[in-house]
C-alpha cells in the first residue's frame, strides 16, 4: 500500500508553507510574506509515530479570482484534496475567522475526508486567546492552536491527524525509484513535460516565464518503472534574477540537481542553443549526474529529411564538453518519443551505477597503453602501474602512477574514450584520481 497522503491547504498567507516545512523536518516550501509565493502542490516524505506519510502543501485558495494564475493554484489545491486521506486546513488566529476562511471550509466538507483545523501563528505558550474559540464557527470541530514557526502544537496537530487515517499496512520499497530532475531556461517545456508523463496536471503550466518557483515531485509509476519527477523553476542568467522570491526559486533548482539521479535538459527547439542552456547543463555536469539533453517542442519546427541530422550535429558542437549526453527530440505537448524518453532515463542511471571489475579495467589499461603509448617529458615517461574503481555516481576511476605531472589532460580523455567504447557508459560523467604510488 502506499503512503498515506495529508494535504496542507487554506487561504493565502496564513502559513501553509511554514508549517509543511516544519512537519517535514526540512526547509522544501518557499517561504515569503507576499501572497501566492507556493503555487503547484510540493510533496514531501515524513514521519510520525514509526509511520511514513506524505505531505502536500499547496497554494492559497481564493475560491472565487478569475485570475489565470490563480484560479490554476485553485486547481491545483483541489487535485490535492481529491488525492489526499486526510486534510489540514490551516488559518491565522491575527486575522480571525475571515469569510474566505468560511469558503474554503464548505469547499473542503464537500469533498468529504477527514478534516482537522489548525490555528497558526498562537506563539505564545499557555491558554490560546480568547479568539482562538471564534473558530469554532467554522463546524469543523475542535481547533488545534499551532505555532508553525517555533513547533508549538505540532505534535497535537499530527496525532489528530493520524486518527483518521486508514491503517496502517505494508510500504513499497521505494529504493528503486529513480530521481530526475527536469532542469532548462524558463518556458522550455518542463512543467509540461512532467503533466504529460504524469497523466494529470500536476503543475501549473503557463506562458508567463518563472510560474514554476518551487522544485515540485511526481512520483509515477508505469511500465517502464517508478519515477521521481523533479520539475524546477527555470534557470535565468543571474542578472536578470531581481525578484527575492526567484533567487530562492533557483536555489531550490539547484538542490533538486543535487538529490537527482538523472537530469533532463530541456532546449527549446523554436529558440535554439543558447548560452544559457550551457551553464544549465554545466550545473549537471559539475555535480556528475546522469545527463539526457531533451529537445522539446520538436512538432514546431518545419522539417526536412536533414533537420534532426543537422540539429544534432549543432547540438553535439554546442555541448562538445559532456559529449557523452545522448540527445533525443521530443514533444511534451503530444507526448511524442516520450516513452522512448523513459527507456533512456532507465538506461542512463543504470549507466551511472555501473561498476568495472579491476581486472577488466586493467586489462583494457594494458591494450590501450600499447595502442598508443603514456607521454613523457624530459626522458621521463609516465607509467601507469594500474586502475580501479573506487565509487560510481558518477563513475570514478583510480589510477596509480609514477609521476601525476607526466598525466596529461589529453592521456585522461583518451583513457575516458576507451572506456567508453568497451563498456558504453553513455550518459554519465567519468571522473578519474590520480595517485602517485610512491607517495600513497
Amino acid at each position: 500500500m502506499s503512503k498515506p497522503i495529508i494535504a496542507v491547504v487554506g487561504r493565502p498567507n496564513v502559513g501553509k508553507s511554514t508549517l509543511f516545512n516544519k512537519l517535514a523536518g526540512r526547509r522544501i516550501s518557499i517561504v515569503e510574506d507576499t501572497p501566492g509565493v507556493t503555487r503547484d502542490r510540493i510533496f514531501a516524505d515524513s514521519e510520525w509515530l514509526n509511520r511514513k506519510f506524505m505531505l502536500i502543501d499547496t497554494g492559497g485558495i481564493e475560491p472565487y479570482s478569475d485570475d489565470v494564475i490563480l484560479s490554476q493554484m485553485r486547481a491545483q489545491a483541489q487535485l490535492a484534496i481529491d488525492s489526499a486521506d486526510a486534510i489540514i486546513l490551516v488559518t491565522d488566529i491575527r486575522d480571525g475567522v475571515v469569510s474566505t476562511d468560511s469558503e474554503v471550509a464548505s469547499m473542503l466538507q464537500k469533498s468529504r475526508k477527514p478534516i482537522v483545523l489548525c490555528v497558526n501563528k498562537c506563539d505564545t505558550i499557555g491558554a490560546p486567546p480568547p479568539e482562538f474559540y471564534e473558530f469554532y464557527n467554522l463546524g469543523l470541530g475542535d481547533p488545534i492552536a499551532v505555532s508553525a514557526a517555533h513547533g508549538h502544537g505540532t505534535g497535537d496537530l499530527l496525532d489528530a491527524v493520524f486518527e483518521h487515517l486508514p491503517p496502517a499496512e505494508e510500504e513499497e520499497d521505494e529504493d528503486s525509484t529513480i530521481k530526475v530532475a527536469v532542469i532548462g531556461k524558463p518556458n522550455a517545456g518542463k512543467s509540461s513535460l512532467v503533466n504529460k508523463v504524469a497523466g494529470e496536471n500536476r503543475v501549473i503550466v503557463s506562458d508567463i516565464a518563472g510560474t514554476t518557483r518551487d522544485a515540485i515531485d511526481s512520483h509515477i509509476e508505469n511500465k517502464f518503472g517508478s519515477f521521481l519527477f523533479i520539475d524546477t523553476a527555470g534557470l535565468r542568467r543571474k542578472s536578470r534574477i531581481d525578484d527575492k522570491i526567484e533567487k530562492y526559486s533557483v536555489i531550490r533548482a539547484n538542490m533538486a540537481v543535487e538529490r537527482a539521479d538523472v537530469c533532463v535538459i530541456m532546449i527549446d527547439a523554436t529558440e535554439g542553443y543558447t548560452e544559457q542552456d550551457s551553464k544549465v547543463a554545466g550545473l549537471a555536469h559539475e555535480q556528475g549526474k546522469g545527463c539526457i539533453i531533451a529537445v522539446n517542442k520538436w512538432d514546431a519546427i518545419e522539417k526536412d529529411g536533414k533537420t534532426m541530422a543537422e540539429f544534432r550535429k549543432k547540438l553535439e558542437a554546442d555541448f562538445s564538453f559532456m559529449s557523452y549526453a545522448p540527445i533525443i527530440f521530443i514533444s511534451a505537448k503530444t507526448g511524442m518519443r516520450v516513452d522512448r524518453l523513459f527507456e533512456l532515463i532507465k538506461y542512463v542511471n543504470d549507466m551511472c551505477a555501473m561498476r568495472i571489475g579491476t581486472g577488466m579495467l586493467n586489462d583494457l589499461l594494458a591494450d590501450a597503453t600499447a595502442r598508443v603509448q603514456p607521454p613523457s617529458d624530459k626522458g621521463k615517461r609516465l607509467k601507469i602501474y594500474y586502475m580501479t574503481q573506487a565509487s560510481v555516481r558518477p563513475p570514478t576511476f583510480v589510477c596509480f602512477v609514477n609521476n601525476s605531472d607526466l598525466f596529461h589532460f589529453s592521456y585522461q580523455r583518451y583513457l575516458e574514450n576507451r572506456i567508453r567504447e568497451t563498456f558504453g557508459m553513455e550518459g554519465t560523467p567519468i571522473r578519474f584520481v590520480i595517485r602517485e604510488k610512491n607517495r600513497g
